[in-house]
């Protein structure tokens, strides 16, 4: 067992599932959320921190996983205040590759290093460790992280120097945007035509149209349950930074609006398969 003590900023719908699998697993483990009531099923086994400071203070590792680059840029912008030399960030949430960049050289203006390891999965696969967790930064990093990340997910893939992690999670975002929204369309096409929503999603899932995508919303759709294991809004956030990278592609551009439209609308909340509501609105 490693002598390493934990630390882990950001107790959402991923991050609290994630702390958990640490947790389980037996390592020193200290949190921290803004919101303190989201720590208190940590008290019997882990500690507790009053602050980031407190946090990062006991911790010799900090995963952070947090909702966007604001979140980001304020929670480290309070680290890079503190006495970092030798210690390790992992941070797992998906920003902007520029903004990753710039804290890592900021972290390594103070002896400090940073891993990007966004996280390919939803809420289950988070609660399951069996994400797939896609790593930018440098490899002794990575090596010291392995132990650790090994326990949140069920793949770990390396894809270069810091920011390359969360290129490849904004192209997997990319390419799911299309994919939910193409099935949302699809199940509303089949019932337009008279065909059973339910006969549609099987033949999906049972041809080479299928995915793992299309079964993990095929409930969901049949429920018309779309409360959010990943929202609107955040796959919204993530289109846009893809777009901001490169992403000018025509499907890629009116996803983005039909997206952005959704949220406008008032759907952004909902889990992001929620697009349906949306869509049967238009005439």
């Amino acid at each position: 067992m490693s002598t390493e003590k934990l630390g882990f900023i950001g107790l959402g719908n991923m991050g609290h599932p994630m702390a958990k699998n640490l947790e389980k697993a037996g390592f020193s483990l200290t949190v921290y959320n803004r919101s303190s009531d989201k720590a208190e099923d940590f008290k019997e086994k882990s500690a507790v921190a009053d602050s980031i400071a407190d946090l990062v203070y006991q911790s010799d590792i900090v995963f952070t996983m947090l909702s966007n680059d604001q979140s980001v840029e304020e929670v480290y912008k309070t680290i890079e205040e503190e006495t970092i030399e030798g210690k390790l960030f992992v941070d797992m949430s998906t920003i902007s590759p520029a903004l990753s960049q710039s804290i890592s050289e900021k972290l390594k203006a103070k002896g400090a290093f940073l891993l990007d390891a966004p996280v390919a999965g939803s809420t289950k696969p988070a609660a399951e460790a069996t994400l797939i967790i896609m790593v930018g930064g440098d490899e002794d990093s990575l090596r010291r992280a392995t132990l650790y990340l090994e326990k949140l997910g069920k793949s770990i893939k390396y894809l270069g120097e810091n920011g390359k992690g969360l290129m490849g999670k904004l192209a997997v975002n990319y390419y799911l945007a299309m994919v939910y929204e193409g099935l949302a369309e699809t199940y509303l096409f089949a019932q337009k035509l008279g065909i059973d929503g339910s006969l549609m999603l099987d033949i999906i899932n049972e041809s080479a149209a299928g995915s793992g995508a299309t079964k993990v919303k095929t409930a969901p759709l049949l429920e018309a349950n779309y409360a959010p294991a990943f929202t609107l809004d955040f796959m919204l956030k993530d289109i846009k930074l893809a777009k901001a990278v490169g992403a000018a592609y025509p499907v890629g551009n009116s996803i983005l609006n039909v997206y952005q439209e959704a949220s406008d609308a008032g759907f952004g909340k909902e889990d992001v398969i929620g697009v349906i509501n949306y869509l049967k609105e238009l005439k």
